[in-house]
């Protein structure tokens, strides 16, 4: 996302609850003026409704509220992939209910990546052999979606919380 500062603080196989959990070590020290989040698939994976998943994460903004305030979040919606096919319902419920949530809430915003992973109604050819993590293609097709969201971030001017 160069030019712009943006630090990864993601970690390998984590649940929403796990970043709640670990946020004074993975959010708070950054004081971010906006936050990038990418989690609820493997919730799903494990067993966890998509009602759950919005619970937790839900949970995760009330932490932020608490630490950071009115910092503005970006949800990643969940990701249709080869592996977890089979889990695309579950994860439309709850990126709808994510994006419903959103709609409430002005220090939310949902990134719809879904589409540009789509094809004929089928995931795209962009993962690795695992099906479930991406080819530097797959990449670039988030960067064309999210990057300008990050820039019109950036163009807010909104400091970073006190």
């Amino acid at each position: 996302m160069a030019p712009h500062p943006v630090t990864n603080r993601g970690f390998g196989g984590s649940q929403i609850a796990d970043v709640t959990l670990y946020f004074d070590q993975v959010v708070t020290p950054y004081r971010p003026r906006a936050i990038f989040f990418y989690a609820g698939e493997n919730d799903l994976n494990a067993g966890r409704t998509p009602d759950q998943v919005v619970a937790d994460f839900q949970a995760f903004l009330d932490r932020k509220d608490k630490t950071l305030g009115a910092t503005k979040v970006y949800f990643i919606g969940l990701k249709p992939s080869k592996a977890r096919w089979d889990q695309l319902a579950s994860q439309s419920q709850a990126n709808a209910a994510i994006q419903a949530l959103a709609a409430r809430r002005p220090d939310l915003d949902y990134v719809d990546v879904v589409p540009a992973m789509l094809e004929a109604g089928a995931p795209k050819d962009i993962f690795v052999a695992d099906g479930l993590h991406m080819t530097p293609a797959g990449y670039v097709l988030w960067t064309q979606v999210i990057r300008p969201v990050v820039e019109h971030e950036a163009a807010t001017g909104r400091p970073c919380p006190a």
